[in-house]
């Protein structure tokens, strides 16, 4: 069964991990087994401790959801190994109830060796309407061939060269044969004795055992039994010949489980191959594609949690097939190519949402899940002081809390009292809740740190303002802003670069070194956004 991909947004916050891990085990709790928790970024240092609190793993990074070959329903045709025999190979092919046509030839270690088509069998067949002669065949290949019985042999002898010589009952007199002669006669014991005395290389006797008498004269000679008639045998001694000598192995197109549907195509434009080899990890064939199976390919299926706006999803959602989106934010610009599943509530954190599906499916959370749900509501309404709080988050945090055993006020001294400022890496401080948001034609940055005392964040500010500075110019924002808010104080040092008129103008405020104070701000979705969209209409 294909996985189903649970994630919340980039950058992702406590809320955004915390809702795609407990979504998951909902599901998967309802009987529904495909669902995978994920992620699109690093864990902050709050998500961490409180994973680690609570016993359980980061979510599975996901870094796309391009489609990929292991997303194509590819064929898996039979798969032949270099030593076999075209006459083996064609009959794998007859058989092949796949239809494929060209089939993937490997070495001992099920590695690519090379593509074997009809149009390689009936090249190397025609070879033999002006030639007879024929070289390096496996004996073990003959014999399997003829179905023979190996009467005599040389014991150096394993590789068959010479020339195919055959000899009707109505011959007048007996064939010219030479030492590398590989003759083919029916009960003829006197053609039997005459190729035995020449010493030809070999002796396929058809459709006749070979008389012990006749064997005294065989020196080195190998000598085999078949139950075909001549003209049959002959045709089996040339398709004896291993598949490594006729497929094809120049300028092979192949392609990895891992790579992406868009490059696979690009690549099928440039070339006129009608199969494509499929290898894993290893490098081994595991299948072979055509153009075919490019026109319809499965998409990997996603269910969005704490976010709904594209430029704050996974890279390739394009691409994906979106099943549901369960969030607390406005409603943006996701298409869906069917109708979907769609929970959209004013509450102030998504694991409010999905705490009361828990209730609503009569499934009870265990005490550790249930104690970071209480954790993820107590982050995501900064300890229900964010204006987006609602009594309904309280109330379902309360409920978790009381399954879990623990105190919704020690939770929230223990989450904000995590100093940001301790972050060695300023750039993923910054970037560790941060989001995108375009606004009236205006492309805006917005990274929010909460903490219990942000006089230490203040000591940076210089880095941070130098920081947004080289971001914006690279990627093009018009403003960058960086909230610092403070628990205590109930408000937000806004630290901004870009466009500060229309910030100050947003807040009714003076900026002073890229900064002001806001009080009673802390909710970018509920404050500084609304505040920028109604300031550009």
């Amino acid at each position: 069964m294909e996985p189903i991909y649970i994630t919340g947004h980039r950058n992702p916050d406590t809320d955004s991990i915390v809702a795609a891990i407990s979504y998951a085990m909902l599901k998967n709790a309802l009987g529904e087994r495909a669902y995978v928790a994920a992620r699109i970024g690093e864990l902050s240092d709050q998500t961490e401790t409180l994973l680690q609190k609570f016993d359980f793993p980061a979510p599975k990074l996901l870094r796309n959801v391009h489609t990929q070959v292991s997303d194509l329903d590819y064929d898996k045709p039979p798969i032949l190994s270099a030593a076999v025999s075209v006459f083996h190979a064609w009959q794998t092919m007859v058989a092949n109830i796949a239809g494929v046509p060209t089939l993937p030839v490997t070495d001992e270690d099920g590695r690519l060796y090379g593509m074997l088509s009809p149009e390689e069998i009936a090249a190397y067949d025609m070879r033999f309407v002006k030639s007879s002669q024929i070289e390096g065949i496996p004996l073990f290949n003959l014999l399997a061939c003829l179905d023979g019985r190996l009467v005599h042999a040389n014991a150096e002898q394993s590789l068959l060269t010479g020339s195919l010589v055959i000899t009707l009952p109505t011959h007048a007199g007996l064939p010219e044969i030479t030492s590398d002669s590989v003759v083919l006669c029916g009960n003829q014991p006197d053609v039997i004795r005459h190729a035995l005395e020449q010493r030809a290389a070999a002796l396929i006797v058809c459709e006749s055992e070979v008389a012990d008498d006749l064997l005294s004269g065989a020196h080195e000679s190998c000598v085999i039994s078949t139950p075909f008639d001549a003209y049959t045998a002959s045709r089996l001694v040339i398709l004896a010949v291993p598949v490594s000598r006729i497929c094809r192995r120049e300028n092979l197109v192949s392609f990895h489980l891992t790579d992406y549907l868009d490059d696979v195509r690009e690549a099928t434009l440039k070339s006129r191959f009608r199969s494509y080899p499929v290898l894993d990890q290893n490098e081994r064939v595991v299948g072979t594609l055509s153009r075919f199976h490019l026109l319809r390919p499965k998409r990997k299926r996603v269910v969005l949690v704490d976010h709904n706006e594209r430029n704050q999803s996974v890279p390739g959602l394009e691409q994906a097939e979106i099943l549901e989106i369960i969030d607390h934010h406005r409603l943006a610009e996701v298409e869906t190519d069917a109708p979907v599943y769609v929970r959209n509530e004013p509450v102030g954190s998504t694991c409010t949402i999905i705490t009361s599906m828990y209730f609503e499916r009569g499934v009870m959370p265990s005490k550790k899940l249930a104690g970071l749900l209480a954790a993820a509501i107590v982050a995501d309404t900064i300890a229900f002081k964010s204006p987006t709080s609602t009594p309904y988050d309280r109330t379902m945090a309360e409920r978790m809390a009381k399954i879990a055993g623990v105190s919704l006020e020690a939770l929230g001294e223990e989450i904000f009292s995590v100093s940001p400022a301790k972050e060695p890496d300023l750039r993923a401080l910054f970037f560790a809740d941060f989001k995108h948001f375009q606004i009236a034609g205006h492309s805006i940055g917005i990274s929010q740190i909460t903490s219990l005392d942000t006089e230490a964040l203040l000591l940076q500010k210089p880095d941070f303002v130098s920081l947004m500075e080289h971001e914006a110019a690279q990627h093009q924002y018009d403003m960058m802003l960086l909230m610092l808010t403070d628990v205590l104080k109930e408000g937000t040092l806004l630290i901004a670069v870009g466009d500060l008129d229309s910030v100050e103008h947003a807040f009714n405020v003076s900026f002073q070194e890229h900064a002001a104070f806001l009080p009673g701000v802390i909710s970018r979705k509920k404050q500084i956004v609304p505040a920028l969209s109604l300031l550009w209409g």
